[in-house]
């Protein structure tokens, strides 16, 4: 209907151009644009004709999707993926189906090697991208994997190179205008301050609230890290020891609870601790995510008695060189499973028997690990913990009990627990190109 009066507007239009004008030319135009009108009103009746923006092929184009997780099954063309939010995504692949193995560490594809369904394994890290469906599939456009095998042998390389080339300490300075920053590493001994260097390619990332696990730090500038955090720092240091040019930084705010449990509620996770830094009461919430352990009366004796001997004039520094610094996360054995740092003091490491101050992190390895329903009212406890959303409470990091005779031979021992703080840089999080 509106293409009809669309035309006879046009023709009235035209009539009256000639009706004014009188002029054989101007007829002779009107008959023209009139047959033209008309073939095209003939032309848009036909259902048979389609126009370019109606063809079907100029409709939106398909969604594309995007899935990164871990793969589950792979059943002939059918790959299901288990994702981040724990919710599996089937892809279907093909032969056009692009899929390539990523190399640990790669920062873009022109090391990947091509790579066949089959070679497909469960636990392998993938990135799908393709066509999503309406029921939820994904036409898989390009899988990238990342192999577990290949994962795990470069987080054995990491962790051996923070080993090697780690140290870690407490914040003192921060100076972003000259990109250094300084840390103070010892325990109640005699202290060592270390100058951290950062260049413009040095990765640093921060640890997420509430957590010390490398899976969760996130990219932060220089400008969030403040006094009195905690550092990892991996790279080369200067001959004496006290330089560092870091390669890599690893950093996190946290908070040390010491003293008592008043009270515990099973029911709601939590244990309210009076803590003897703060002078006052502290409700200390136990997630899955926390690490506990619960000192044998035996060994806080002989923690407490080789910290009384360090605080009355003992040696606690770093070995020569530097040699023996644990990764975060691992003692010099490379056991821990990315929960806590290692200092390794003195000859003989600190441990039994050695002449500095005790391996917290290694001595702890020995030790089971421990539930809320383990501990009791009246137990010392040393808490590592952030804040959480409710300002009333702390998310306990790492608790450690059974510590009351170290807490009469070292009062304050928060020091003891800064190597304590920290998770391990090399985990699956790390393990190269982000999927």
């Amino acid at each position: 209907m509106l293409k009809l009066k669309i035309m006879r507007w046009f023709r009235q239009m035209v009539r009256q151009v000639c009706m004014r004008t009188a002029s054989v030319r101007a007829m002779r135009l009107m008959v023209v644009m009139t047959a033209v009108m008309t073939t095209a009103a003939i032309m848009l009746a036909r259902p048979d004709v389609v126009w370019a923006q109606e063809k079907p092929g100029n409709s939106p184009s398909p969604q594309v999707a995007k899935v990164v997780g871990k793969v589950k099954s792979i059943q002939g063309n059918l790959l299901t993926v288990s994702g981040a939010s724990g919710t599996d995504v089937v892809a279907t692949l093909s032969a056009a189906t692009k899929i390539l193995s990523v190399p640990p560490g790669a920062k873009d594809l022109s090391g990947a090697t091509p790579l066949q369904p089959g070679d497909l394994q469960p636990g392998d890290t993938v990135r799908v991208r393709g066509y999503a469906a309406a029921d939820g599939r994904i036409t898989a456009l390009e899988v990238l994997v990342f192999k577990q095998s290949q994962i795990a042998a470069k987080q054995q390389h990491d962790r051996e190179d923070w080993q090697k080339r780690g140290v870690d300490g407490t914040v003192t300075k921060v100076d972003a205008a000259s990109g250094t920053i300084t840390i103070s590493r010892g325990g109640l001994g005699a202290k060592q301050s270390i100058v951290v260097h950062i260049s413009r390619d040095t990765i640093l990332r921060r640890y997420a609230p509430g957590s010390v696990n490398f899976d969760d730090a996130k990219p932060a500038p220089i400008d969030q890290i403040k006094v009195g955090d905690q550092l990892n720092a991996r790279g080369d240091r200067t001959a004496d020891s006290g330089e560092i040019n870091a390669e890599e930084i690893v950093s996190g705010t946290f908070n040390y609870v010491e003293g008592t449990i008043k009270a515990i509620d099973a029911a709601d996770n939590t244990m309210t601790v009076q803590d003897a830094l703060s002078k006052s009461a502290v409700v200390v919430k136990v997630t899955s995510d926390s690490l506990l352990k619960k000192l044998p009366p035996e060994m806080a004796q002989r923690i407490a008695a080789r910290w009384k001997a360090v605080a009355g004039g003992g040696t606690d520094q770093p070995s020569a060189g530097g040699q023996g610094q644990g990764p975060p996360g691992q003692d010099a054995s490379g056991a821990g499973g990315g929960r806590a740092g290692t200092e390794t003091r003195g000859p003989g490491g600190g441990g039994p028997g050695g002449n500095g101050a005790p391996d917290l992190q290694r001595l702890l390895n020995r030790v089971p690990n421990a539930t809320l329903a383990d501990l009791q009212k009246d137990d010392a406890v040393m808490i590592v913990a952030t804040a959480s959303g409710d300002s009333r409470t702390m998310n306990a990091i790492k608790v450690l009990a059974g510590v009351d005779p170290i807490l009469r031979a070292a009062p304050n021992a928060s020091s003891l627990l800064s190597s304590w703080s920290l998770g391990t840089p090399g985990g699956e999080g790390d393990a190269g190109a982000q999927p």
